[in-house]
């Protein structure tokens, strides 16, 4: 079979750790086979942004504004005890998701996999419950500092026309830390039309949820500008029968722990970052999550939600067999792989991607899965644990039927 072609590069960003150990797996074992792969790679470990002053970050996100398609292995963010373990490291470089964010804006949209076999902890559950996270700010944007002797923190905005605005924000009379941090209007607009425009893609409700009782101004703002944008699309809501409504975060919880699912939950930045590990969790797997970021204009960067499993890392360097999950980051490929092939007008690179995925569920379908998957399937369900490379080898034996 001749391999499928591609005319525009995808760029491609390497990770770290066992996700990066497993990036190079799925290339050989399920899509090198089958495709004449284009990409433009970027090595975005740890250690190459080092060397690079995380300039190479910088050079990823603006590719993928060229190319418009990125797909991106999970990556390690250091902090005081990454230090210490890469005592190489000139500096505790920032998250490259929040700088490839802030590079790109755009919104992440974050949907767990599910499947008939594995069954979620949350017994209402029955449908797909997706995290719409903000991108831009907050926290993944904040600049913070530790003070060790009395005084007041004041926050100062300095505008163009040489205005000053002063707020206290404390006085201490001791050693204390400080947070500062931001968001735009624009980004939190784009962020608002993003999410009502996927919630009628889907025709699904949409929920958006902060906490303004406490933030009033900040967390107030983020409310009223998606109040502002729904008047937009609000007649479009109505027409298909689907809902928009506002919520303090609290109750948002509780009412998502009651729900069957079936709709779209947004957050700020740090409330999707957590909240989308708690959902894709319950339903079976960090694993089990896909996540891609869309820019206003269309651009794309898929993703796996999880982080780079260190410790299956230090037993797979020891020569020990891992179970570990690869399935968020093959469905990154294939989703990347099939938008590419979308834009392109490659209707074969798009087909590929979906029975890449197809692939992946049918094995997990038939009882074939990682450990993690295991203890929860579905009543009834068979299953057998598998060390990571023979999942990825019955993936690619079922791949090769569908194509």
């Amino acid at each position: 079979m001749d391999k499928i072609k591609m005319t525009t590069p995808l760029v491609e960003m390497d990770g770290d750790e066992m996700t990066r150990i497993i990036w190079q797996m799925i290339k050989d074992k399920l899509i090198l086979p089958f495709v004449d792969l284009k990409t433009e790679y970027y090595d975005l470990g740890l250690l190459a942004r080092n060397d690079t002053d995380d300039e190479i970050t910088v050079k990823s996100a603006e590719a993928t504004l060229k190319y418009g398609v990125a797909v991106k292995c999970a990556t390690i963010t250091p902090n005081k005890q990454r230090m210490e373990e890469y005592p190489q490291l000139k500096k505790m470089w920032k998250s490259p998701n929040g700088t490839i964010r802030s590079i790109m804006g755009g919104t992440v949209f974050r949907t767990p996999i599910v499947i008939d076999a594995v069954k979620p902890v949350v017994k209402c559950w029955k449908k797909p419950i997706t995290i719409a996270r903000h991108a831009y700010g907050d926290i993944y944007k904040a600049v913070d500092m530790a003070t060790t002797e009395p005084g007041e923190c004041v926050l100062v905005f300095k505008g163009e026309s040489g205005k000053e605005e002063v707020l206290s924000v404390q006085k201490v009379d001791g050693p204390a830390i400080w947070l500062g941090q931001h968001n735009t209007e624009k980004s939190i607009r784009d962020f608002a039309r993003a999410c009502f425009a996927y919630a009628i893609d889907l025709k699904q409700d949409l929920m958006f949820s902060a906490k303004d009782t406490i933030s009033k101004v900040y967390d107030g703002r983020f409310k009223e500008i998606f109040d502002e944008e729904f008047e937009n699309y609000k007649a479009k809501f109505e027409e298909l029968g689907i809902t928009y409504f506002y919520t303090l975060i609290d109750d948002a919880v509780a009412r998502i722990m009651r729900s069957e699912g079936g709709l779209i939950w947004a957050c700020k930045n740090y409330d999707g970052d957590v909240m989308s590990d708690m959902v894709s969790t319950a339903f079976g797997s960090l694993a089990m999550m896909t996540s891609v970021l869309v820019t206003p204009d269309g651009k794309c960067e898929y993703e796996a939600a999880h982080g780079t499993v260190t410790r299956h890392y230090y037993r797979y360097l020891k020569g020990e067999e891992t179970s570990t999950n690869p399935v968020a980051t093959i469905f990154a490929w294939s989703g990347a792989l099939r938008k590419r092939g979308e834009l392109d007008g490659l209707a074969d690179l798009a087909a590929f991607g979906d029975k890449l995925e197809k692939a992946t569920l049918d094995v997990i379908s038939s009882g074939r899965m990682t450990k993690d998957l295991v203890a929860m399937v579905s009543e009834g369900v068979s299953a057998t644990a598998m060390n990571t490379s023979d999942f990825l080898d019955a993936i690619a034996g079922e791949l090769a039927k569908l194509m």
